[in-house]
């Protein structure tokens, strides 16, 4: 196949692994939301903060350097995987060691042996960085996602049993350990490579030169992911922090179904065509453009619909989450083409110019949030979101840096999506007092989903009609019966 056949055979298999996956993980957590309470999701969310700092240190950004590189030896990755069991375990250790000041420090005892179990998740994700990158280096998803599903299912269906049976916050321990012990057993099983008992100091130190910068840019995407949990979790304690964790969650899901799903394809590729720089280019405008199309109806829907979805899909008790779910749906938006800039950077071997962006990001959320948490939790909503646009200009002066933007070609992508999902937003506006009153709330949402998907779907076909027989082009070029393909 060539080059664009496998990234489009990549992007399907990525939609599987990340529509499936979010599918699975979004009906437990919605049987788990019914079944615990907020301070249960509060608790493992404040484990969760430290372990995502930890967790920047465990693969020393190996994995993105075994993708990027044009020569890849066998030494390689025998020394990236042998220096990841070596961190894992030590991190593991720390961890564990650790788990009791970070308890005091949230003064929320129960931490401990949580922190405690779920530090073993750091030897599980060691076990499989290798594998998992010479699969990506190789757009090999389908591979992965088969791994990623299995492990899925059995996390979850951990997770719920043990809900039912009366175990609590275990519940969601349970789930995670499980759902890393399943995906190392299926990835060893799928993949043929196996470490060899060898490590060289050569090829650590050019792993290394790599790796140590998104080892960087891992610590400030912490920083810009979860300051808001430490300072929400910290000052407003669990209780706040469950609420700030369900709108936030929705809005990962969604990133990763709308975004995610071509995002994940995008730095093999951009390496691919890291020597040919206007293959490269168009490249990176139809991957902004296809993303937009489907996640600006998308974002700016669930800002619309948060008052009936939260009500509708997580019970009256999460009501606190409605402003923090109407505010975050808005840095959907930028998402949308934003999340291939660091990618775009990466491949073309700049890591410094990606960590030092992150480094003036990752500074003005944590003012940020550390200014507006005293106002709570929409308040941290906004400053994330007022931030986010802020520093747009200067992520994409950074990435015209490298490409040579055409900038009126590259705000062209954003246009008739934008203006399709307005219109998309009107129409529901108009629709909700006049049906809400009478239709039950279930009947409603589904009313006024409907309802968006045809006034989009026609404002697309009227604003933009190449665009959307294009994007229909791409599906089916995707797919794998060609009958379905244009002859």
């Amino acid at each position: 196949m060539s080059l664009k056949q496998k990234a489009l055979r990549g992007v399907l298999w990525t939609a599987i692994q990340n529509w499936g996956g979010q599918a699975i993980s979004f009906i437990v957590f919605l049987v788990l939301a019914r079944l615990l309470n907020p301070e249960d999701f509060g608790l493992v969310a404040l484990a969760s903060v430290f372990f995502a700092f930890m967790q920047v240190f465990l693969d020393q950004g190996f994995s993105q350097a075994i993708v990027q590189r044009r020569d890849l030896e066998p030494d390689h990755l025998d020394t990236a995987f042998w220096t990841n069991v070596l961190i894992g375990g030590l991190l593991t250790v720390i961890s564990a060691a650790s788990a009791g000041a970070i308890a005091a420090l949230f003064k929320q005892p129960l931490l401990t042996p949580i922190i405690g179990w779920l530090s073993l998740n750091f030897v599980l994700g060691a076990l499989n960085s290798v594998q998992t990158a010479l699969l990506s280096r190789e757009l090999a998803f389908k591979t992965l996602a088969w791994r990623s599903l299995v492990g899925l299912l059995a996390g979850g269906a951990t997770g719920v049993a043990m809900a039912l049976t009366g175990w609590g916050v275990w519940s969601l321990v349970g789930q995670q350990l499980t759902n890393s012990v399943v995906g190392v057993a299926v990835l060893w099983q799928v993949s043929d490579w196996r470490p060899r008992l060898r490590f060289s100091r050569r090829h650590f130190r050019e792993l290394f030169s790599y790796g140590i910068n998104v080892v960087g840019i891992n610590a400030l995407n912490f920083l810009n992911r979860r300051a808001d949990d430490f300072l929400i979790g910290y000052f407003l304690g669990p209780v706040a922090l469950g609420y700030y964790t369900v709108a936030y969650r929705i809005l990962l899901v969604l990133s990763q179904l709308m975004i995610g799903t071509i995002q994940k394809t995008a730095m093999p590729v951009f390496s691919k065509l890291q020597a040919e720089p206007e293959r490269l280019k168009r490249a990176f405008y139809s991957a902004i453009q296809m993303t937009s199309l489907v996640a600006f109806p998308v974002f700016l829907g669930l800002s619309a619909l948060a008052p009936e979805l939260v009500v509708l899909v997580f019970g009256e008790q999460w009501r606190p989450s409605i402003p923090v779910m109407q505010i975050l749906g808005w840095i959907g938006l930028l998402y949308a083409g934003f999340y291939y800039n660091g990618p775009m950077i990466m491949a073309l071997g700049k890591p410094g110019w990606n960590l030092a962006l992150n480094c003036v990001q990752a500074l003005a959320n944590v003012v940020a949030f550390a200014i507006a948490v005293r106002w709570g939790i929409v308040a941290v909503a906004a400053s994330y979101v007022l931030r986010g646009y802020l520093m747009a200009p200067l992520t994409v002066w950074v990435v015209h840096r490298l490409i040579r933007l055409d900038f009126k070609t590259y705000l062209r992508q954003y246009a008739a999506p934008f203006a399709g999902a307005g219109l998309m937003v009107g129409a529901i506006a108009l629709l909700k007092p006049a049906l809400g009153p009478w239709l039950p709330l279930g009947a409603a949402v589904s009313v006024y989903v409907l309802a968006g998907g045809l006034v989009y779907s026609a404002a697309l076909f009227v604003i933009a009609p190449d665009l959307s027989r294009r994007a229909l082009d791409l599906v089916r070029s995707a797919l794998p019966d060609r009958r379905w393909r244009k002859t």
